[in-house]
């Protein structure tokens, strides 16, 4: 597949952080959805929806873009993993599905609440809506309400995520993912300077090339504290 900025891929190696950002999301929802049916609404590329598979009764994974669902379909190949090539506001039957999963999608739709009830409307009774997006704080340049991405159609911080998803759902809990390990070391680096110590010995270039395909899941973690600092939110969506 190409990559155009639309979505992340795995196997390119400058690719490997916004890929392991989005994997951890998905392995975490994976521990908790063995034995249920599982939409993965906007699946991309298909990774994930091939993680959700090795834990879940079955997974649908749904991608309306013709090249990425190609793609998906002929790469990933489990006995309880289907690609269905559709969209999120006419896709699927009411009431169908323990759990949907979507994913760095929200901020790409043009009618956010209309889909987070497409959703809803999908689930059986007492299952779960997860939702990811990215934290719009973290992602705009300094002085900047949102990011240059084209692809979005609009940026979410901590509190306007939380009231987008609590007027679809009675029950929302958001965690945030944060970078842990070798990423929080970094970070703590660049708060001291190491940004300025490795362009001025020219070694920025060498630095990441060995950096960037190194970091793996572990070096994310989701929790409920201080969202707004969060890289992206995950808010888990239950019908009651």
């Amino acid at each position: 597949m190409r990559l155009t900025g639309e979505r992340t891929l795995p196997d390119v190696p400058a690719e490997n952080y916004w890929y392991r950002r989005h994997l951890v999301a998905y392995e975490w929802i994976a521990r908790r959805v063995g034995s249920r049916r599982v939409l993965d609404m906007a699946c991309g590329e298909g990774y994930g929806a091939a993680v959700l598979a090795g834990r879940a009764r079955e997974v649908v994974a749904v991608e309306p873009n013709s090249e990425a669902f190609d793609h998906a379909r002929l790469r990933y190949r489990r006995p309880n993993l289907t690609f269905e090539r559709g969209i999120v506001e006419v896709f699927g039957e009411p009431g169908t599905y323990d759990a949907v999963v979507f994913l760095q999608t929200i901020e790409h739709v043009q009618d956010p609440p209309a889909v987070l009830a497409r959703l809803g409307g999908l689930l059986t009774p007492g299952g779960t809506v997860y939702v990811s997006t990215p934290n719009a704080v973290r992602m705009a340049p300094p002085g900047a309400s949102r990011s240059a991405n084209p692809w979005h159609v609009r940026e979410y911080r901590a509190a306007e995520f939380q009231r987008l998803c609590a007027a679809a759902f009675p029950s929302v809990e958001v965690l945030g993912v944060f970078h842990a390990r070798r990423l929080r070391a970094h970070e703590l680096a660049l708060a001291f300077g190491w940004e300025r110590v490795h362009r001025s010995l020219g070694i920025t270039e060498p630095v990441y090339d060995r950096l960037i395909p190194m970091i793996s899941t572990s070096d994310f973690a989701l929790r409920h504290e201080r969202l707004g600092r969060a890289l992206d939110f995950l808010a888990i969506c239950r019908d009651a």
